[in-house]
């Protein structure tokens, strides 16, 4: 059986008269969206808008709730409690799922933004809180995922549906998470592709110390902030057809 793998981009997250990211042209190559909520990035109109875009071309919308935290784009560290993180959770995803049922789509996963989700790594109260507020939507979206880590753990123990999440624009670290970056900068496009084909094809990432560690995902996320975005996308794309392996939306792997 041929290799399957859902292409997911970061988008949404304009706000008021800023725009960030290249929604539309991410969307007519990726097979999956998580869109900003308000708290990091995005708003009521925006919501809306991208949700509606997805419909248009086919792609599996999501939930990205971050902190609030929008000048820093929700890529600083915020010290919340596990009863506040929960209620962030709710209060984003129950946003974006009314939007969704307004437009006729379903609602197919969640995923924490940032440094809301990086700190889950090494928080227990912290991913429990995430996981919980998540198993509250009705019906429950499928959790993305960094292999490995501890709220991938978690949701698998509590028999969440969990989709391992890959990353084609961010660094990997030796313990195999991926190391934050507040911009993305400049990106050699030619050796994102390949690291990309290698992982999904081999399972395994070189990471910052220079050694190769294993990695495991069914979906791979491109950043909608990235200037560079849509072109990575469309190659790796490309690359990852020419291999063998079946494009599909996270709705059709579960």
């Amino acid at each position: 059986m041929a290799k399957q793998i859902d292409l997911n981009c970061d988008g949404g997250e304009s706000f008021g008269i800023f725009k960030i990211g290249n929604d539309e042209e991410m969307m007519k190559h990726v097979t999956s969206i998580s869109i900003g909520c308000g708290f990091h990035g995005g708003d009521p109109h925006v919501m809306r808008k991208t949700v509606n875009l997805a419909k248009k071309y086919g792609v599996g919308v999501g939930a990205h709730p971050g902190y609030p935290d929008l000048i820093g784009f929700g890529r600083r560290r915020l010290e919340v409690t596990p009863e506040e993180a929960k209620d962030y959770i709710l209060y984003q995803i129950g946003a974006l799922k009314q939007f969704c049922e307004a437009a006729g789509v379903k609602l197919q996963h969640a995923k924490p933004h940032g440094q809301f989700y990086n700190m889950a790594w090494i928080n227990e109260p912290l991913a429990r809180a995430i996981l919980d507020a998540i198993r509250e939507i009705k019906p429950e979206p499928i959790f993305l995922a960094l292999y490995n880590t501890l709220p991938y753990q978690l949701a698998e123990s509590m028999g969440m549906k969990v989709a391992g999440e890959l990353y084609a624009d961010l660094d990997y670290t030796p313990e195999g998470t991926t190391v934050i970056k507040k911009t993305h900068g400049e990106i050699d496009v030619k050796a994102t592709v390949e690291k990309v084909v290698k992982m999904v094809v081999e399972g395994k990432v070189m990471a910052t110390n220079g050694k190769e560690i294993e990695v495991k995902g069914n979906t791979i996320c491109f950043h909608g902030d990235n200037p560079r975005g849509p072109e990575i996308v469309q190659l790796v794309r490309g690359a990852l057809e020419k291999k063998g392996v079946k494009i599909v939306p996270l709705s059709q792997q579960y």
